[in-house]
Parts: C-alpha cells; sequence; structure tokens
C-alpha cells in the first residue's frame, strides 16, 4: 500500500514537472495544491479503514459476546474453575484456559526476554558493524518460519529430547510448547530492544569512556538505562505476541482445559480452544458456537491490557535527547 501511494506521488510530480514545462510558473502553487490535497485524502482514507476494521471486529466480538452472556452469567464465567463447554455436565469457567494461556506465556518471557536482550546488546555494542549486518537477517529469519513449523518442532524434537532429561513429561505438555515459543519472539525482542538502543546517542557512550568506563559498564549502566522505555515495550509486545499465539500451542500443549501452573501436565489455551471449536460441527448461533467469542473477548481484553502498558511505560520512561 505505501509502495502504491509513493508511486502515485512520483507520477503527480513526474505530470507537474512536464507541464512546468510547457507553462507560466504561476500555475505551480496549483498543483502543489491538488497533489496535498489528494495526499491527504488518501492518507485519511487508509486511517478510516484501519479504524472501521477495528470497530467491525469489536462490534462482531461483543455482539456474539452478549449472546452467551445472556445464558450465561459474567461472574461464574470469569471465576469459574472448570471448562468443559462440549462434554457433560458443562461447565462455562474460563479459568483453566487463562492459566493454560499464563503458563505458556510465563515459559516463553523466561527463555526469550533474557536472550533477547542479551542478544541486542551484543550486536548493539560489541558487533562489528560488518558481523552486525550478517547476524541480524539471519536472526531474524526466525521471524519468518511459520508458527505450525516451530508447533511440529516442539511436538517431535523439542518433546523427546526432554523425556530423556524428565521422564514424567507427557507427549503434550507446557513446557516444550513455552520453550519453543521463546524461541519464537526472541527475535521480536532483540530486533526492537536493538532499535532503541542504537537510538542512544552516542555522546553519552563517550562521556562514559571519557570517565573511564569499559564497554560491559556502558552497555548496562548508560545504554540500557537510557534505552529502557523501548525495551520494556519490547518485552511487552514480544508478551501479547506469545498470548495470541495459536497453531504452536493447538499442536505442542494439548486440549486438555485444566486449571494448573505444573509446566509438564497437558493444557490448552484460549487461541487452541478456539481453533479446537472452530474446527468442530458446533451449529452457529448455539451456546457452544458462542463460547468462541466471549473466550475471544478475554483475549482481546489481555492483548489490549498489555498493549496500554506498553503505551504508557513508552510515554512514562521515555527519554528525548
Amino acid at each position: 500500500m505505501i509502495k502504491a501511494l509513493n508511486a502515485f506521488i512520483i507520477y503527480l510530480r513526474l505530470n507537474n514537472h512536464r507541464y512546468m514545462l510547457g507553462s507560466n510558473n504561476s500555475k505551480k502553487p496549483n498543483f502543489v495544491k491538488l497533489e496535498g490535497t489528494i495526499v491527504k485524502w488518501l492518507f485519511f482514507a487508509c486511517a478510516t479503514v484501519s479504524i472501521l476494521t477495528t470497530v467491525a471486529i469489536l462490534f462482531t466480538l461483543f455482539y456474539q459476546a452478549l449472546s452467551f452472556f445472556d445464558e450465561i452469567p459474567v461472574w461464574d464465567f470469569l471465576t469459574g474453575t472448570r471448562w468443559t463447554p462440549i462434554l457433560k455436565p458443562r461447565s462455562y469457567g474460563v479459568l483453566p484456559l487463562v492459566s493454560g494461556t499464563l503458563l505458556v506465556t510465563a515459559i516463553a518471557a523466561i527463555v526469550a526476554l533474557p536472550i533477547g536482550l542479551m542478544t541486542a546488546i551484543f550486536l548493539s555494542e560489541y558487533a562489528p558493524d560488518k558481523l552486525r549486518r550478517v547476524l541480524k537477517p539471519i536472526l531474524e529469519i526466525l521471524a519468518g518460519v511459520p508458527t505450525v513449523v516451530y508447533g511440529y518442532f516442539a511436538l517431535t524434537f523439542v518433546t523427546p529430547l526432554l523425556q530423556t532429561i524428565l521422564s514424567d513429561l507427557i507427549i503434550f505438555n507446557a513446557l516444550s510448547a513455552g520453550l519453543v515459543m521463546g524461541v519464537m519472539i526472541i527475535p521480536m525482542v532483540s530486533s526492537l530492544s536493538e532499535d532503541a538502543m542504537i537510538s542512544v546517542p552516542r555522546s553519552l557512550r563517550e562521556g562514559a569512556y571519557a570517565l573511564g568506563a569499559n564497554r560491559y559498564e556502558v552497555s548496562l549502566k548508560i545504554v540500557v538505562p537510557a534505552a529502557l522505555s523501548g525495551i520494556i515495550a519490547a518485552f511487552i509486545l514480544a508478551i501479547s505476541r506469545a498470548i495470541g499465539e495459536t497453531m504452536l500451542v493447538t499442536i505442542a500443549a494439548g486440549a486438555t482445559p485444566r486449571l494448573t501452573f505444573n509446566p509438564m501436565e497437558s493444557i490448552q489455551t484460549m487461541t487452541a480452544y478456539i481453533v479446537q471449536l472452530s474446527l468442530g460441527e458446533s451449529p452457529v448461533g448455539s451456546l457452544e458456537y458462542n463460547t468462541i467469542f466471549a473466550v475471544g473477548l478475554v483475549l482481546f481484553a489481555m492483548t489490549l491490557m498489555m498493549n496500554l502498558l506498553g503505551f504508557w511505560v513508552v510515554r512514562r520512561y521515555r527519554e528525548i535527547y
């Protein structure tokens, strides 16, 4: 879309230039004004489409979820500890799905955040330019691997490897799914954190070196604190990405909604449940069908809170140089 807009702007300017070669310069302000007006309305149309899409998604979620909450009390849904919307006796407590989602996300964060931050420090402060230009694209290849491939990698490689160490580990478990998800979101953490560190002015580093600090001290005591808002925002965005991950946890973590924080057990996340029921035979408009919108609404609320937290952190701790 951006390329198309740039091409259109270039086309207008070329036509403007050709016209100006054979006409009076007094016409130039009219062409400039026309070009600015067209570009302004094009950008406004793109922004409007984005806003309308968001509103339509929210309307669909709320409309379908209200049909569910007409039959199931909100309090029972948010505080219930059993989730069996298909099997009898039916229960609609979403806490097992929430706990499964948080468990896998916590494991992924434990893996991705320190490794991603250390990678970003290396690329920003230690790696030569030639090495950085090679390593960064290779690292970002991880972000281009389909999540379904990560899921089968966790199921067929990581889980058997962990079973050689943990004999009680079952095939479908939260541990392997969380570990592989952590590897998956490392590029997001490292790339965004490195961008924040590179934006720190060179003068701060040179001032620290002039006072006798070594590279390790400059990295951890000058650069990281100066880029803290960007680093925390990267952490929050990566965690939000982990919360919304679908295919990896659907394949590797299992489909057993269980209120547990034991990573060696099979669990089910909110996204995995949505996939499971969407592929089933629940009639459209039924209570079972509407559960996916209620769960989706909870998932939306969680990711929205994470994004709002990231926005607040960036505004609160942002350093302007």
